[in-house]
């Protein structure tokens, strides 16, 4: 069913679900939403499946005109969004139909947001995914960014009961200083004094930030004498921290499959969303934790996250 006519595609706006597992062997990344929670969340306000496709808007929104009716949400950074010129709040669901008019304006916090649609962004999969991976030219809406003029479908289902809102206490914010907790390794024996320098100095988000990783500028990282600068490429996945030649951190992300840069610690999954939403100029810091820490806090998410998806689905 068509849903949305693009009259104009925003920055930087794709379809994204949870992403492509099981393909990295072949040098195929992951991809899939970058923050998985406000992606998440997105769909449970619509009552849509776990892995439903979602378009991912950054820092500037599309504008849409409405084909068919429907319930939408928009979760993740704050961008002003009106509909038929008047305010909508992001973080609850909300009627369309056809001929209305949504637009999505340019961030205010945060770097991403998640439009979902009752029935899910209806695409053909790619490799088990409706994930768009540009580099790649394969997923989504015919492996690109969207552009003026393309027509987005979706899947029926039954419209909402009533609107469906985020509790204001699971609302993230998306302040310019973030800290990032993470376990040291897998290549942490590679460095020494650059351990101590990497969890007690303040890093910036340097421009170079995107869906494959996140280059920080700060101070210099350095090997253990004797170490060499690289290793034998291997597997990487999202939150490992590399220390390439310049000794500046790259956070990677979801569009990288292999690297040969050692990497020094991996930030925790439920810090990951904190990643995706930061901007050029932000701050981060890192926080050492261990490894029965970011289990116990990856447990904890996922029971907030069941007992949101209960209480969104009572009448």
């Amino acid at each position: 069913m068509d849903v949305f006519s693009v009259l104009a595609p925003g920055g930087y706006t794709t379809i994204q679900d949870e992403g492509r597992y099981g393909y990295q062997r072949m040098g195929m990344p992951v991809c899939g939403a970058l923050d998985a929670f406000a992606f998440r969340s997105a769909n449970l306000l619509v009552a849509n499946s776990a892995n439903a496709a979602v378009l991912e808007i950054t820092v500037m929104g599309p504008r849409l005109e409405i084909l068919a009716e429907a319930d939408l949400a928009v979760t993740g950074a704050e961008m002003g969004m009106t509909l038929n010129d008047q305010p909508l709040d992001g973080w609850k669901s909300f009627r369309v139909k056809p001929g209305d008019i949504l637009d999505i304006q340019q961030v205010k916090s945060g770097c991403r947001a998640y439009l979902a649609v009752n029935g899910g962004i209806d695409v053909p999969e790619v490799m088990g995914s409706r994930s768009t991976y540009v580099g790649g030219n394969i997923g989504g809406y015919q492996g690109r960014l969207l552009k003026a003029g393309d027509i987005v479908k979706c899947g029926r289902a039954k419209r909402l009961k009533g609107i469906r809102a985020m509790p204001s206490d699971m609302i993230p914010s998306y302040p310019p200083e973030i800290v990032l907790r993470a376990i040291p390794g897998p290549q942490d024996d590679f460095f020494q004094e650059g351990l101590d320098v990497l969890f007690q100095s303040d890093f910036m988000v340097s421009t170079k930030a995107d869906r494959m990783g996140y280059r920080l500028q700060g101070p210099k990282i350095g090997i253990r004498n004797a170490m060499p600068k690289s290793i034998i490429s291997e597997p990487t996945m999202p939150g490992g921290v590399q220390i390439p030649p310049d000794e500046q951190p790259i956070i990677l992300m979801v569009e990288q499959s292999v690297g040969g840069y050692t990497k020094i610690v991996t930030v925790i999954s439920v810090d990951l969303p904190k990643v995706a939403q930061a901007t050029p100029g932000d701050t981060i810091r890192f926080e050492r934790v261990s490894l029965e820490t970011a289990h116990s806090l990856y447990k904890e998410q996922q029971k907030k996250i069941q007992n949101l998806a209960a209480r969104l689905s009572r009448p």
